[in-house]
C-alpha cells in the first residue's frame, strides 16, 4: 500500500489507524507493507514515531484506559517504509518504483499495489499520470494496481468531466476507487440489507405509503482551520454531491440483480439520472443557502463564519444547504426528497427519516395521530427506530407516539472506527460496491450545477442568515412549510 501524503493529516487520523484496526482483526494478509510517500524530509524512524502517537491518540479517544496492541502494532511497523519524493517530479516516481521492488522482494507482496492519494485534490490527475507513465499502473502476472482518490472529486461538472478523462489515460474503471468515508458507515451499507433482506419493508417503500423523505447531514463544528479552502468549495461543493446523494441513491434505488459492484452502482446511477433539474424559476423556492453568524453550541461561544481564519470578511460562501428534489421514476413520483447539511448547527447528526402518510380516516376525530417514521441514524449513535401511536393506558381512547429502537451498539457492541476500514479492506480484495463510479460522480455534478451557476450569478445578500447552534435559516424552514410539512428538530 503506497500512500501519497504519508506524513500528512489524513493518513495520520484515519488510514493508518484503520490499518491497525485491520491488523487488529487479521484482515491483512502476511505479505502486506506500507510506504509512505511525501515531500517531507523526516527520517523513517521518526515518521513511525509520529504515526505510533496517533494511533495511541486514536485508541484512547473512546477509552482513556485502553491499550494499543503492542503485537499488533508492531508487526505493522515492521512492514512501513517512507520515501521523500515531490508528487510532480518524475524521478521521484522512478525512486518509488525501485523502493517497490525492493519491498516486494523482502515482503513477499506479489506485485501487488495499492495507491491511496491522500493529497489535495489539485494533484489527483498529475500524481496518477505520472503513476502511469512510471509503468506502475500495469497488471501483468496476476498482479494489480488500484487506485484509491479521496474528494472532493472535482469542483463542478466541468472539472469533475475533465478529471475522469485524465485518469481514465491511464487507468482502467476498474482500477479507481473514487473514496467516500460515509459509505464505510455501517448503517449505510445495511440499508441494503433492512430494504431488500426484509419482506416487510420493501412492499411499503414507494409513493403509496411514503409522504416526504427528510436527509440531514448536519455538523455542529465551523470549518476549524481550514478556511482557505473552504471559501473556494462552499456547503454544496463539499458535502452533496458525494456524502448526501449517496445516502438518497441508496435509500432510493431499485433491487438490483445482484450484490456485484456493477449492480449495485447501476441502480444508484439511475436513481441519481432521473433526479428532476431545477430551472431558474424552481431555484430560489427549492434551494436554499446560508452561512452561520456568531453563537453558541452548547456553553461554547462560537464565531462567526466571516471571522474565522482565512475567511473574507465579506465572504458569501455558504455553510449551509437545503434542497427540496424530485425523482422522477415509477416509485418515487410525487415524493419529495429534502436534503440538508450544514456547519455550526444544534448538533452532529446524520440521518435518514422516512416519514409515511397518514391513515385515510382516523377512527379517532377529537385525538391527534403520532405520524408514523421511520428514522435511520447514521452517525452518532449508529441504529434504527421506528415511531408509531399507541393507545395511553386509561379508560379514555388516547394516543401516544411511541418509538421500537435498534441500536448497533446494544447487540453488536462497538470498538473504535474510523470508517475506512471496510473501504479499504473492500479495495483490497477488489470490492468496488462502496465506491463511486464515473457516471455516479458526474451525474450528480450534473444534477447540482444548475443551483452552482444560479448562486454565482446571484450573490447572497442576506447573509449570515442564522446563528450558530440553531437548526438552520428560516428559509429552510419556509420551504418545507410551503408544502404544508416541517423538518424534523436535529437531537
Amino acid at each position: 500500500m503506497v500512500i501519497f501524503g504519508g506524513a500528512g493529516d489524513l493518513t495520520k487520523r484515519l488510514v493508518v489507524p484503520s490499518l491497525y484496526n485491520l491488523a487488529c482483526s487479521d484482515l491483512l494478509p502476511e505479505g502486506f507493507a506500507i510506504v509512505g510517500f511525501d515531500l517531507a524530509d523526516v527520517a523513517e524512524d521518526a515518521w513511525k514515531k509520529t504515526l505510533t502517537d496517533m494511533v495511541d491518540q486514536f485508541v484512547k479517544a473512546s477509552d482513556a484506559n485502553a491499550e494499543v496492541d503492542q503485537d499488533r502494532w508492531k508487526w505493522l511497523t515492521d512492514r512501513m517504509f517512507y520515501v521523500q519524493g515531490d508528487l510532480t517530479n518524475p524521478e521521484s516516481y522512478q525512486k518509488l518504483k525501485e523502493k517497490l521492488t525492493e519491498v516486494d522482494g523482502s515482503h513477499h507482496t506479489g506485485g501487488n499495489y495499492l495507491f491511496y492519494l491522500a493529497v489535495v485534490d489539485r494533484f489527483f490527475g498529475s500524481t496518477v499520470e505520472q503513476i502511469g507513465k512510471a509503468g506502475l499502473a500495469i497488471e501483468d502476472k496476476g498482479a494489480w494496481r488500484r487506485v484509491v482518490i479521496e474528494k472532493p472529486f472535482g469542483h463542478d461538472l466541468a472539472s469533475a468531466k475533465a478529471l475522469n478523462k485524465q485518469i481514465l489515460s491511464f487507468l482502467d474503471e476498474t482500477q479507481i476507487y473514487r473514496i467516500d468515508h460515509f459509505l464505510g458507515k455501517e448503517t449505510v451499507q445495511n440499508l441494503l440489507m433492512f430494504r431488500f433482506a426484509n419482506g416487510m419493508f420493501e412492499p411499503i417503500w414507494n409513493r403509496d405509503r411514503i409522504d416526504h423523505v427528510q436527509i440531514t447531514v448536519a455538523e455542529s463544528i465551523g470549518v476549524e482551520q481550514r478556511g482557505r479552502f473552504y471559501e473556494k468549495t462552499g456547503a454544496m461543493r463539499d458535502m452533496v454531491p458525494n456524502h448526501v446523494f449517496q445516502l438518497l441513491a441508496f435509500t432510493a434505488m431499485e433491487a438490483p440483480n445482484s450484490l456485484s459492484a456493477d449492480a449495485v452502482r447501476s441502480e444508484k446511477a439511475k436513481v441519481i439520472e432521473a433526479i428532476r433539474e431545477l430551472g431558474p424559476e424552481d431555484i430560489p423556492l427549492c434551494a436554499v443557502r446560508g452561512q452561520y453568524d456568531k453563537g453558541a453550541i452548547g456553553d461554547k461561544p462560537a464565531v462567526a463564519y466571516r471571522e474565522e481564519p482565512d475567511v473574507a470578511p465579506d465572504s458569501t460562501t455558504e455553510t449551509y444547504v437545503a434542497m427540496k428534489l424530485n425523482i422522477d421514476n415509477w416509485r418515487w413520483h410525487g415524493v419529495p426528497f429534502y436534503i440538508r447539511t450544514g456547519k455550526r448547527l444544534h448538533m452532529r447528526k446524520t440521518q435518514i427519516a422516512i416519514r409515511f402518510k397518514e391513515t385515510p380516516v382516523t377512527l379517532l376525530k377529537d385525538t391527534s395521530l403520532a405520524p408514523n417514521w421511520l428514522l435511520i441514524r447514521v452517525q452518532p449513535d449508529e441504529g434504527i427506530a421506528l415511531e408509531f401511536g399507541a393507545k395511553i393506558p386509561g379508560p379514555d381512547m388516547k394516543l401516544g407516539k411511541v418509538k421500537m429502537e435498534f441500536k448497533y451498539e446494544d447487540y453488536f457492541g462497538t470498538k473504535p472506527s474510523t470508517g475506512y476500514e471496510t473501504l479499504i479492506f473492500d479495495v483490497m480484495i477488489g470490492d468496488a460496491t462502496l465506491f463511486q463510479r464515473a457516471d455516479n460522480i458526474e451525474g450528480a455534478w450534473a444534477t447540482v450545477q444548475p443551483v452552482l451557476d444560479f448562486w454565482g450569478n446571484n450573490p447572497a445578500k442576506t447573509f449570515p442568515n442564522y446563528i450558530a447552534g440553531c437548526y438552520g435559516p428560516q428559509a429552510a424552514d419556509a420551504m418545507l412549510q410551503r408544502d404544508g410539512r416541517s423538518w424534523r428538530p436535529i437531537t
